[in-house]
């Protein structure tokens, strides 16, 4: 499954777009520098999200859209950056 598979899931999963979960993020002051750890506890306790999902939520937390793995493997994306206004608004689809 693509990174950018696992944002759609999770907006699937939650309504939630990973922009929102980005601004919802820096309303509890999470962002750059924020250890995994208590942005996984936030995403299982508040919208039921394993630990694989909340991973891929944590990156574009703390990193933003950028690309998060290289080509040739299972996560890998066409595109050098990752979408995060929700699926139905991406123009690779």
């Amino acid at each position: 499954m693509s990174f950018q598979a696992y944002l759609d899931n999770i907006e699937d999963k939650t309504g939630l777009t990973p922009r929102q979960f980005i601004d919802l993020a820096g309303e509890k002051g999470f962002g750059p520098g924020t250890k995994s750890g208590e942005i996984v506890s936030w995403l299982a306790e508040d919208y039921g999200l394993g630990r694989g999902h909340a991973m891929a939520l944590v990156h574009v937390i703390t990193k933003g859209d950028a690309k998060h793995v290289g080509t040739g493997t299972a996560h890998s994306d066409a595109s050098d950056t990752l979408w995060l206004d929700g699926k139905a608004s991406n123009p690779d689809r």
